[in-house]
C-alpha cells in the first residue's frame, strides 16, 4: 500500500470575506444542537447514568452546549474488559485497513471542517483561527500516523546471520487508556487516540469534563470511518473515580495522557504498582506542561520579538501548554520592549470567541478564570503591572492579556504553570544570564530565541534545555511532520507526538530468529 507523501492541512483564512458566511452558517447549525443528550459508549453499548455532566460555552455560560452520562468505576471495569476481549482480533487487522481508516478519518473531517471549528468555538471558547489550527491538526494526526504504521510494519532489514533468517517486528501492546485534555479537544484526543488504534491496540477514551462533546463528535467519527465499536469506549467521569480506576486496572498495558503536572505525576504513580495479576510494568506517555520562556537578545530584530511573544502569550488566552508565560529580556531592549509590547496587547480585541474580529475569547471555566484571577493578585506582589490585571466585559470567562514587568526569577508566576493570558518579563544583564534564567524551570517543553547573532543562537541549541526550541519565532503552534512534540523534566516524556518516533510507544519490538540448516 502506498500513500502519497505527507503534507499538512492548509488553515482556511478567515480574513478573506468569502470563508465567513460558511463558517456562521456551520455556528448556527451547531447552536441548533445545544442542550442535546449524549450517552457514554462503551465498546458499541449505549450507557445512560443517573449523574450527569453539563458543558456550557465559555462564552455564554448560560448556553448548555450538552449534556453527557457520568461514568462510574464499573463503566471503567466494563470498557477495560471489552477492550481486552476485542484485544487480539483488532491486533490481526491488516496494518493496511487501519491505516486506511485513519485516512477516512481526515477525508470526513476536511469534509465537515467548518462543523468542527464551531464546535470548537462554542464548547473550548477557541477563536476562529485557534479552532481552524485545531482542527487541521486533527487531520494531519491522522494522515501522519497512518502513514508512519505502514513503515512500522516494514521495519528495516537486520543482519541476516549466516544459516539464519533474523528479523525484527513490531507487536501492538494491548489496551491503551487514553486521557486527552480541554485545550486541544479534537486534535490531541484523536492523535493519541489513532496513534495506539492504528498500531492494533484497543483504547479506552476519557475525555475532559470541559470538552465531552467534541470528544462525542470524535467518537461519532471514528465509528464513520470503520473503526469498529468494540476497538474502543468514551467514558465521561472524573478524574479520581474514572480515571483513576482505569489507570489502576491490570488489564490496562499502557496510559496515554495529556495534561497537568500534578495529575501526570499521579498517573506515573498509580500505573508504577503492579496488582496481582498484572504481567507487564505499565506504559506512561505523559506530557505535562510548561512555563516556556522566549529570550529576546540585545541583537534580537526587537519587533519580530514583539509579536513572537504577543501571540505565543496571548493566543488562545494562553492555555497551550507551549505559551510564552516568560519574557527574558536584555537589559539593553528592556524598556523599549515594554512599551511595544504593551501596545500591542492593549490592541487585541477580547470577547465571545464565535465573534471573528476577536483576537482572544474566553479561559475554559469559572475555576480556570477564579485561579488565573488569584495568580494576577500574587503577580500584583510580586511584579510590577503593566497592563490587564483584571475580568474583560462580558459574561463570559473573559480575562485582560496581563503583563508583569520587572519579575524576579524565583517568583511565583515565574515559575508556576498559570495556562491563563499573564506573561511575567525579566531583565536579563546578557545573554549568559538570559540562559540561566530561561533554564531555572522544572518544566523543559518549548522555548524560542531572538537574536541575529548566529553565535548566541548556537548557544541556544546546545545550551537551551527544551524538547522544541524556536529561533526567531514564536514558541507556539508546532506543526506535525516539522516539530516533533514533547519536552524535557516536569514537562513530560518527551513524547515527540507528530514525529517519526511516537508510533513506538505503542508498539514493543520482538526478534526472530529461524536457522535454516
Amino acid at each position: 500500500m502506498q500513500l502519497p507523501p505527507f503534507v499538512n492541512e492548509p488553515y482556511t483564512d478567515f480574513t478573506l470575506p468569502e470563508n465567513v458566511p460558511a463558517m456562521q452558517a456551520a455556528l448556527a447549525a451547531v447552536r441548533a444542537e445545544f442542550g442535546a443528550e449524549y450517552d457514554l459508549m462503551v465498546a458499541g453499548e449505549f450507557r445512560q447514568s443517573a449523574e450527569k455532566v453539563v458543558s456550557v460555552n465559555p462564552s455564554a455560560p448560560s448556553e448548555i452546549v450538552g449534556v453527557h452520562q457520568k461514568g462510574s468505576e464499573k463503566d471503567a471495569d466494563d470498557a477495560v474488559d471489552a477492550a481486552y476481549r476485542y484485544f487480539p482480533t483488532w491486533s490481526k487487522v491488516p496494518v493496511e485497513n487501519r491505516a486506511l481508516m485513519l485516512v477516512r478519518m481526515a477525508e470526513i473531517i476536511r469534509a465537515r471542517k467548518f462543523e468542527f471549528d464551531a464546535w470548537l468555538v462554542l464548547e473550548s471558547g477557541k477563536t476562529w483561527a485557534e479552532a481552524e489550527a485545531d482542527v487541521s491538526e486533527a487531520v494531519d494526526f491522522c494522515e501522519y500516523y497512518a502513514r508512519q504504521a505502514l513503515k512500522l510494519a516494514h521495519p528495516e532489514p537486520m543482519v541476516q546471520l549466516s544459516g539464519e533468517r533474523d528479523e525484527f517486528v513490531y507487536l501492538p501492546l494491548g489496551v491503551g487508556i487514553i486521557i486527552p485534555p480541554w485545550n486541544f479537544p479534537l486534535a490531541i484526543l484523536l492523535g493519541m487516540s489513532v496513534a495506539a488504534l492504528v498500531t492494533g491496540n484497543t483504547v479506552v477514551i476519557k475525555p475532559s469534563t470541559e470538552t465531552p462533546t467534541i470528544a462525542w463528535k470524535a467518537a461519532e467519527l471514528m465509528l464513520e470511518a470503520g473503526v469498529p465499536a468494540e476497538a474502543f469506549s468514551l467514558l465521561n467521569g472524573g478524574g479520581p473515580e474514572v480515571g483513576e480506576a482505569l489507570v489502576k486496572n491490570p488489564k490496562a498495558r499502557f496510559i496515554s495522557f495529556t495534561g497537568s503536572r500534578n495529575v501526570g505525576l499521579r498517573i506515573n504513580e498509580l500505573a508504577a504498582k503492579t496488582p496481582p495479576g498484572q504481567r507487564w510494568i505499565k506504559r506512561v506517555v505523559a506530557e505535562m506542561g510548561g512555563k516556556d520562556a522566549i529570550i529576546v537578545d540585545s541583537e534580537a530584530d526587537l519587533d519580530q520579538a514583539v509579536m513572537g511573544v504577543l501571540y505565543s502569550a496571548f493566543g488562545f488566552q494562553g492555555q497551550k501548554c507551549s505559551a510564552c508565560s516568560r519574557a527574558i529580556v536584555d537589559q539593553s531592549v528592556y524598556d523599549e520592549f515594554l512599551a511595544k509590547l504593551k501596545t500591542q496587547a492593549e490592541s487585541l480585541t477580547i470577547g465571545q470567541s464565535d465573534a471573528v474580529q476577536n483576537y482572544m475569547g474566553p479561559v475554559i471555566s469559572a475555576a480556570a478564570r477564579d485561579k488565573i484571577l488569584a495568580y494576577i493578585e500574587v503577580g500584583k506582589g510580586e511584579g510590577k503591572l503593566i497592563t490587564g490585571g483584571d475580568k474583560a466585559a462580558g459574561d463570559g470567562f473573559f480575562i485582560k492579556p496581563t503583563i508583569f514587568a520587572d519579575v524576579n526569577p524565583k517568583a511565583r508566576i515565574f515559575q508556576e504553570e498559570i495556562f491563563g493570558p499573564v506573561l511575567a518579563v525579566a531583565k536579563a544583564n546578557d545573554f549568559d544570564e538570559a540562559l540561566h534564567f530561561a533554564n531555572d524551570s522544572e518544566y523543559g517543553l518549548t522555548g524560542a530565541v531572538f537574536s541575529k547573532n548566529k553565535q548566541k543562537v548556537e548557544r541556544a541549541r546546545r545550551e537551551f534545555f527544551v524538547g522544541n526550541l524556536y529561533i526567531n519565532r514564536k514558541c507556539t503552534g508546532a506543526m506535525v511532520g516539522a516539530h516533533p512534540f514533547g519536552g524535557f523534566n516536569m514537562s513530560g516524556t518527551d513524547s515527540k507526538a507528530g514525529g517519526p518516533d511516537y508510533l513506538l510507544q505503542f508498539v514493543q519490538g520482538k526478534s526472530i530468529a529461524e536457522k535454516l540448516n
